[in-house]
């Protein structure tokens, strides 16, 4: 070798010599990345059309109660129908998603969705309505199943925090941006127009997830051998307890999201805009908090101690607000600090589902946990409306507050002992 290299076109061949192995070594990494950046991608993708999806109706009430001739109760009644069935498929869904593959299921789901709001606005009717909801709901029940399976089997480790919050923030995005693109179809193309229009984002959608070749997670052929004696234990203490943490999670966010506005309205006094910049800043601040917690997430094993601290100060900021009659400007900070600290836990949650579900069950855990969300919005509406129809607006920040208290507690208990690294042993 030193002779070889004592010429400087010996010393050229040897450091193209070397070069080429760098790059030969350096390939395989180079190609997880890209894979996994495009799954990533492609999963942002779906979870934004899931979200887009959800408040498709609401944005057109008005439209549908006009042609449809109905109250806004049989209105609501269909949203109540589709957080049933979302909530009763989770589970269900999950199991499908670990035994016949996640991204099929995932492929399903954007196309049922698509087709039933497609449906609708080719023949609207109640009926219609009602069965449109029922398919809305089954899609819904695909993505936390199956997104979250793909990520778990697919994503870097070091980054799953990171990629936890991209997922999350793009769903946020996805119903952000909803009122505005079905305010724009309906001035453009009209209400039925909309409606199909909507409805085909998730065909289309789901078109782009093929041509990306996104990667799969759960298939039989893929799960390592004696992965179906471990799925069984998949109802475990710790999955049962982060159902509860998830359904407590959905009503403290809940009561402020659809219920803040009009408490404040109602019981402090505040304007109808000042109301809605506060919301608008909780809302906000949680998107951003998202992905702020997504970095600290990958920073610590200790998930549940994060939740915890993050909840512990977002219910006192909570209680001072229930309290207190602040001035609009701090008002709207102190909305904006609680929205931000409740973005921050998402990555942190949904690592301690991660952590908690046995090897290769990641669809089912995900599935069952994410029940928590629907029954949570099943139950919020009617609790906080009694609220407010008792003239109780101050309780509904006082709830919310309860509510975070009992998600502190619960979020200790899940992080009482780490829970991975014990699970990547028994795989």
């Amino acid at each position: 070798m030193d002779i070889f290299a004592a010429s400087p076109a010996g010393r050229r061949i040897l450091m193209g010599l070397l070069t080429d192995m760098a790059d030969v070594l350096a390939a395989p990494q180079q190609l997880r990345t890209d894979s996994a950046l495009r799954t990533l991608t492609g999963i942002s993708i779906a979870h934004w059309v899931s979200h887009f999806h959800i408040f498709v109706l609401p944005m057109l009430f008005p439209f549908l109660k006009q042609q449809l001739g109905v109250g806004y109760i049989e209105l609501g009644f269909a949203l109540t129908v589709f957080a049933l069935v979302s909530g009763l498929t989770q589970a269900p869904i999950g199991y499908l998603a670990d035994h016949i593959g996640a991204r099929k299921i995932l492929l399903i789901g954007l196309c049922v969705g698509g087709l039933a709001l497609i449906g609708l606005g080719a023949h609207l009717s109640y009926p219609a309505l009602i069965i449109s909801a029922i398919a809305l709901g089954l899609a819904n029940s695909v993505y936390h199943p199956a997104n979250y399976a793909i990520l778990s089997a697919h994503m870097d480790e070091a980054r799953m925090g990171r990629a936890f919050s991209v997922h999350t923030f793009a769903g946020f995005l996805g119903g952000a941006v909803a009122p505005a693109i079905m305010a724009a179809l309906v001035a453009w193309i009209g209400g039925l127009g909309a409606l199909m229009v909507a409805g085909a984002v998730g065909p289309l959608g789901a078109l782009l997830l093929v041509i990306m070749g996104i990667s799969d997670a759960g298939a039989a052929k893929d799960r390592p051998e004696g992965a179906e004696k471990l799925q069984a234990s998949v109802m475990t203490p710790a999955i049962m307890v982060l159902t509860v943490f998830f359904t407590l999670l959905s009503l403290s966010n809940a009561g402020i999201g659809n219920f803040g506005v009009v408490a404040l309205m109602g019981g402090y006094g505040a304007s109808f805009s000042s109301a809605n910049i506060a919301l608008t800043a909780f809302l906000g601040a949680s998107a951003v908090g998202v992905l702020a917690g997504g970095f600290l997430a990958d920073r610590t094993h200790r998930h549940g101690q994060v939740a915890a601290a993050c909840f512990a100060v977002n219910a006192a900021i909570v209680v001072v607000i229930a309290l207190v009659n602040l001035p609009s400007t701090i008002l709207t900070a102190a909305m904006g600090l609680a929205g931000f600290l409740g973005g921050v836990i998402a990555p942190s949650r949904d690592m301690l589902v991660r952590n908690a579900a046995p090897p290769g069950a990641a669809g089912r855990a995900f599935g069952i946990v994410s029940t928590g969300f629907n029954f949570g919005g099943i139950v919020s509406p009617l609790l906080f409306g009694w609220i407010m129809d008792h003239n109780l607006p101050h309780w509904v920040f006082g709830a919310s507050a309860v509510f975070m208290v009992l998600t502190v507690v619960l979020a200790l208990v899940t992080d009482r002992k780490p829970q991975a690294s014990e699970a990547r042993a028994v795989a």
